[in-house]
């Protein structure tokens, strides 16, 4: 089996994910990069990983197409240990160590990487504390995650759990509230106080969240849908709700 293809190695690509992930200190197995692509951001990967001591090896255009497991992966591919996933217990000592009320989103089978990757970059900048994800049947983190993140991944705690349902009682049974989101409930997003330890439910791309899921959560919210089309973007969904917690934080 080739190295660059082994299963025990994740990929990370594009400049802006391999250079998140080298200042975020993590361990990184070796970077590849196109031969003759010693311009701009590349330079400045290129000296950090030699300041840690990575080994950045140079290939043709062709091999570096092979290797890639995206379609823009601006010349820079960098080989890690898996990504390491989190225990809920963890995302709660991260709030307590900030000593903040516990931000959690769960999501309840998000299929697209793209989409968990956007929904991890606006967690980040907002200052979520964790993300819970299914194991079975939803996206887990890959390089397309995490290109789309822009490198958020490296700085963003991920529990993947056997049962959203089960890690929804969890968090109860630490003070925190659930909010779903669902566009049949009564009530404007920002009509609900969304104060306080909380976690935040984000569905399905097609179906939303499940049903069993939906009667765990404490309270539902909807955000308003003026036009014909009567569903948004789950990112997009994510966002606002996310920046709504902030607003209401900064209160």
């Amino acid at each position: 089996m080739k190295e660059e293809n082994n299963k025990y190695q994740d990929q990370v690509e594009g400049r802006n994910s391999v250079l998140e992930l080298l200042e975020s200190g993590k361990d990184i197995n070796k970077i590849f990069v196109t031969k003759g692509e010693r311009h701009g951001s590349i330079n400045k990967i290129i000296a950090k990983a030699r300041e840690r001591k990575v080994i950045v090896v140079e290939k043709d255009k062709k091999q570096m197409n092979e290797i890639a497991q995206t379609e823009n992966y601006q010349g820079i591919i960098a080989l890690v240990p898996p990504f390491e996933y989190c225990e809920i217990e963890d995302i709660l000592e991260e709030a307590k160590r900030k000593k903040e009320d516990p931000f959690v989103l769960i999501l309840d089978s998000i299929e697209d990487p793209h989409n968990l990757g956007s929904i991890i970059r606006t967690a980040e900048t907002a200052g979520v504390h964790g993300i819970i994800i299914p194991k079975r049947r939803a996206a887990s983190v890959n390089s397309t995650v995490n290109k789309v993140s822009a490198g958020a991944v490296e700085y963003m705690k991920i529990a993947r759990v056997t049962n959203i349902t089960d890690a929804i009682n969890k968090l109860k049974e630490e003070g925190l509230w659930i909010c779903g989101t669902d566009i049949n409930t009564e009530t404007y997003y920002y009509q609900q106080d969304l104060k306080g330890p909380i976690g935040v439910v984000i569905g399905n791309e097609g179906n939303g969240i499940g049903e069993k899921v939906k009667k765990n959560c404490d309270f539902l919210v909807k955000i308003p849908m003026k036009g014909k089309v009567t569903s948004l973007n789950a990112s997009v969904s994510a966002g606002i709700i996310i920046y709504e917690i902030v607003e209401q934080r900064l209160k």
